[in-house]
C-alpha cells in the first residue's frame, strides 16, 4: 500500500507543479504550489525507495509530506493563510521519518 500511495504522491506533485508553471494565479501561489511539489515529490520516490526495509519511516515521510504540500496547495487555492502554521507540521513529521530511517539503517 506504501508504494501505491507513493506512486498516486508522486503523480499529485507533479501536476501540482505544472499547475503552479502556468495556471497559478499569483506568484505566490506558484511558489506554494512548487515547494509543495518538490517536497512531496522527493518524499514519493524516497518512501518507494526505503519501504523494503523501513515501512514505518516510509509512511511517515508519506504522511509528513502530505500534510505540508496539501497545506501548501489549499493556500495557493485561496484558503485561509492560517494553514500556514500547519505547514511545518508536515516538516517535521518528515524529518523525524528520515531520523527513523537512518536509526534502522545504523542498526543494520
Amino acid at each position: 500500500m506504501i508504494a501505491v500511495l507513493a506512486a498516486l504522491s508522486a503523480a499529485l506533485a507533479i501536476a501540482a507543479g505544472a499547475f503552479g508553471a502556468h495556471g497559478a494565479a499569483s506568484p505566490q501561489a506558484a511558489e506554494w504550489l512548487r515547494t509543495g511539489g518538490l517536497y512531496q515529490l522527493v518524499h514519493a520516490v524516497a518512501a518507494i525507495a526505503i519501504m523494503g526495509v523501513a515501512k514505518g519511516p516510509a509512511a511517515l515521510q508519506l504522511g509528513g509530506a502530505a500534510i505540508f504540500a496539501f497545506t501548501l496547495y489549499a493556500m495557493a487555492l485561496g484558503a485561509p493563510k492560517w494553514l500556514g502554521a500547519v505547514t511545518p507540521i508536515g516538516g517535521m513529521l518528515m524529518i523525524a521519518g528520515w531520523i527513523w530511517a537512518a536509526w534502522i539503517y545504523w542498526r543494520g
